[in-house]
């Protein structure tokens, strides 16, 4: 039943791991206040992470059983790792140098939309009528988050922008071609192998820059690194993969999208970012273009079951 135990710890689950993608944001624009550039905090990012999952791994010796090797599904996890993963750390942290935490998410958040169209080309389908509201209450959510009424186009930076356009992008794809790469792979495996070949790409693109703080600096960037890899690689994948089974992927991502508010309240707590009306008005509409996309999905479903 829906109403076990399990069904609500599971639900907690999702929550948190929502919650942790949140806090992950202001907490990474901290490590940039506190002197530590881009390529220091990516490479130690990501590479934390993929140890931190390997570790994971070892502890569980009863899942050792479905660790496997396929050319085929290995390749396809490579390629994700490399173009979904690891790019939309990449250009992500980008925008975060460049741009407030709030407004950052906001610009992620724009994989919601982007994703619907993927699925459209996919299944050769126009958007259904919902979607199409949806994807208007986001654009006109961005628009309200973004302060576009109330700032100057000239006092935006536009570079930002568009690394959090992209970052949206890479992370649609990485949602939209993870649940169809090697389905009967244990899920922390999964993360793993993507993980630690988004690392090698990283290491090769940055890592020469990475380490050139000196001996003192290092230890500070490997509790960033840790704190970081925690919150967005090791928490985040472990409890959607043990949540998301039990509560189903359309509460999920109703669920999931509490990542937005998180990490809105989070950046004014902890960085003391500005929350303005307009930028509250925003988030709500992106937040009811998700829940409306999902209600038109599952209405659709029961439309055609009848």
């Amino acid at each position: 039943m829906k109403t076990s135990s399990g069904y609500w710890t599971a639900v907690i689950m999702v929550i948190i791991a929502a919650a942790c993608y949140g806090i992950m944001s202001p907490v990474l624009k901290l490590s940039y206040n506190n002197g530590y550039t881009f390529q220091q905090i990516t490479v130690h990012q990501v590479g934390m992470g993929a140890a931190l999952l390997w570790i994971l791994i070892l502890i569980r010796p009863r899942s050792w059983s479905r660790l496997t090797f396929s050319f085929r599904h290995w390749t396809a996890l490579a390629l994700i790792g490399i173009c979904g993963l690891s790019m939309t750390t990449v250009f992500y942290n980008q925008t975060l140098e460049k741009l407030h935490a709030s407004f950052s998410i906001v610009l992620l958040f724009q994989f919601m939309w982007i994703t619907i169209l993927l699925e459209s080309l996919w299944n050769r389908k126009w958007p259904t009528r919902w979607q199409w509201i949806a994807i208007a209450m986001a654009m006109a959510g961005t628009v309200l988050a973004a302060g576009l009424f109330q700032n100057k186009l000239a006092d935006i930076d536009w570079a930002g922008v568009g690394f959090g356009l992209a970052s949206a992008v890479t992370y649609s794809l990485f949602l939209f071609l993870t649940g169809r790469a090697a389905p009967d792979y244990d899920p922390v495996f999964k993360s793993a192998i993507m993980m630690s070949f988004g690392f090698l790409v990283i290491a090769v693109l940055y890592g020469y820059k990475a380490f050139d703080g000196g001996p003192d600096q290092e230890w500070g960037l490997i509790g960033w690194g840790f704190v970081l890899g925690l919150l967005g690689q090791v928490l985040p994948s472990v409890l959607f993969n043990a949540g998301i089974p039990r509560v189903g992927s359309g509460l999920a991502s109703m669920l999931g999208a509490m990542e937005l508010p998180f990490a809105v309240v989070s950046a004014w707590l902890i960085l003391g970012e500005p929350i303005s009306v307009s930028g509250i008005a925003g988030i709500v509409l992106i937040l009811g273009g998700i829940v409306l996309a999902e209600y038109g999905a599952r209405h659709g479903r029961i439309m055609l079951t009848k």
